[in-house]
């Protein structure tokens, strides 16, 4: 059974993410949303001090993992890497959503190796910092609908095709990307492959311009007979169509809860400027009395918190459940689905509650409301997340629930 307090080995984790988020991202959190595309050369040191978590074994550093080993026994009750990691992110975001989305060695591409390379792969991506790339101009939210190919050739795998909106595509070091074996198997043929840079045939052919976490690159990519080693394709390059791409899916197990995370730092740091705004206009939140006897602002915010809350908790669950060898896609998506939507309604509607405060660039509330937008989209839509929900409540394939 899940503890809904804080595990105390993570507290010193915790606090050193909330240093860093205050000291390092909340100071040039507005240089980088005016300055698009600009690199924050004030992560690599800060970079280079997550490394050095990472090496101390502690986690929460970095990009962990959902790895399901059948043969590791059950040892009661464990708190690792996934919650460690969830709670560090949440502080970060609430430093800057965008600033971590630029950390050097954090891509969601590094939870993807994580979550399905093998332990040669490990070790030899150890320190490349890597991207995801699944996104297609014609494939909207339907990962299984990927057309970008990758063809056996000798010692490689052919890749052709183009990815959009990739976070970080730019700047990483390489590039894990979805493509097909076989477009004819369906699903089941989907593999992943991490491109370096550098690769003849590989081209970052756009940055683009953005609605918010502008201090983040979001790339178009192309790949033109771009040559792939085989070594390089993470899982097993076998096509189970009675598995379908779990295998693949598997690493949305582990980033939906951090795209989730993300959204819950954002939410908070809303919420605690927001209530200090309001205490300046002598509004008080009241804890005991009934939200309805208080002022229309105070009563607003119990709400806001109230969605903040289940966000948070739902966020937990589905990490500490990764961490626990437990089958999380269905909690996974719902604490995206939850803490997506929270926090695009939370961070506008306090930005409404300040007034002419929260619009304007004298405070980062604006920032906050459009940066919120993208966790509500990327990693799987609001829409992805429900359909995925309704699937697993209901048993139903996803040809039977469309």
């Amino acid at each position: 059974m899940i503890n809904l307090e804080t595990p105390k080995k993570a507290r010193a984790l915790i606090n050193q993410a909330y240093q860093a988020a205050s000291e390092v991202l909340r100071p040039i959190s507005r240089k980088y949303d005016r300055a698009e595309h600009e690199y924050p050369v004030e992560l690599d040191m800060f970079a280079a001090v997550l490394d050095g978590l990472n090496s101390s074994g502690e986690g929460g550093a970095g990009a962990a993992g959902v790895r399901r080993d059948e043969k590791e026994k059950a040892t009661g009750n464990r708190n690792g890497g996934n919650l460690a990691t969830v709670l560090g992110t949440i502080e970060m975001c609430w430093g800057d959503v965008g600033l971590l989305l630029s950390m050097p060695r954090q891509g969601l591409g590094n939870a993807a190796i994580a979550s399905v390379a093998n332990d040669e792969q490990l070790k030899r991506f150890a320190k490349t910092w890597a991207a995801m790339a699944i996104t297609e101009p014609g494939t909207g939210s339907d990962s299984a609908n990927i057309t970008t190919t990758a063809t056996e050739d000798g010692d490689s795998y052919i890749l052709n095709g183009e990815k959009i909106f990739v976070t970080s595509g730019d700047r990483a070091d390489a590039v894990v990307v979805w493509a097909t074996l076989d477009k004819s198997l369906g699903r089941a043929a989907i593999k992943s492959f991490v491109v370096e840079k550098g690769t003849p045939g590989f081209e970052v052919v756009r940055l683009e311009h953005k609605l918010g976490i502008r201090a983040s690159d979001t790339a178009v990519l192309r790949f033109d007979n771009c040559r792939v080693p085989k070594e390089n394709l993470l899982g097993s390059p076998e096509i189970n169509t009675s598995k379908g791409f779990a295998g693949v899916m598997q690493t949305f197990d582990n980033t939906r809860p951090l795209v989730a995370a993300m959204a819950v730092g954002l939410a908070r740091a809303a919420l605690e400027e927001t209530a200090k705004i309001l205490a300046e206009a002598g509004v008080v939140v009241d804890y005991d009395r009934p939200a309805h006897h208080q002022h229309a602002a105070a009563a607003a915010y119990l709400e806001l918190e109230a969605d903040y809350e289940a966000a948070y908790l739902l966020t937990l669950e589905s990490a500490w459940m990764a961490d626990n060898r437990k089958p999380n896609s269905l909690q996974a998506s719902m604490a995206k689905a939850k803490a997506g939507r929270s926090v695009v309604d939370i961070t506008l509607k306090c930005v409404e509650l300040i007034g002419t405060l929260g619009y304007t660039e004298e405070m980062l509330l604006e920032k906050w409301a459009r940066d919120s937008k993208i966790l509500d989209i990327f990693e799987g839509t609001q829409q992805i997340q429900q359909l995925i929900v309704a699937r697993r409540l209901l048993g139903k394939t996803s040809a039977e629930l469309k």
